[in-house]
């Protein structure tokens, strides 16, 4: 692991987009002391369309559906680069919500939110470990299949 997240997501060969817009009347990040809140993002792609829409296990593979939540966390980043400045100033990833569109016979959740989780360790390392929650929801703004929130300890 390299001192610097910043080298490691060019390491990684990782694209953080412009963070996406906020889609309605809320800010996309809120920080208060050593604490930066992150509102739920969307799996959208640096193309900015969606990675994955509709319903995991129906629509959606289980693989694509970790691609997905992969894609919301990429954009998780982006916007804590933006309200940081850097992700060097990122201290430990705290905890991820994760919200995956899906029947209510789907209980395979968290497998699909592996997705995000496994890039937060990829990028920070130890630092990277979190607390989760994953919640089945019937559908998600725009039709997203992953919707990604998170809290992070910044220094």
């Amino acid at each position: 692991m390299t001192s610097s997240f910043e080298a490691r997501i060019l390491e990684l060969g990782l694209e953080l987009p412009r963070p996406p817009q906020s889609l309605a009347n809320y800010v996309a990040t809120y920080m208060t002391g050593s604490l930066l809140f992150i509102s739920g993002q969307l799996c959208i792609g640096v193309d900015g369309k969606l990675v994955a829409s509709g319903s995991v296990s129906e629509d959606v593979s289980l693989e694509d559906g970790a691609l997905a939540a992969r894609a919301a966390a990429i954009n998780v980043l982006a916007q804590a680069r933006a309200a940081l400045g850097s992700l060097d100033r990122v201290k430990q990833i705290v905890r991820l919500g994760g919200f995956i569109a899906a029947p209510t016979s789907f209980a395979d959740h968290a497998r699909i939110m592996n997705g995000a989780s496994d890039l937060m360790v990829e990028v920070f390392g130890e630092q990277g470990r979190h607390t989760r929650s994953t919640i089945g929801v019937a559908s998600l703004p725009l039709q997203a299949a992953v919707e990604v929130e998170a809290l992070i300890e910044i220094q």
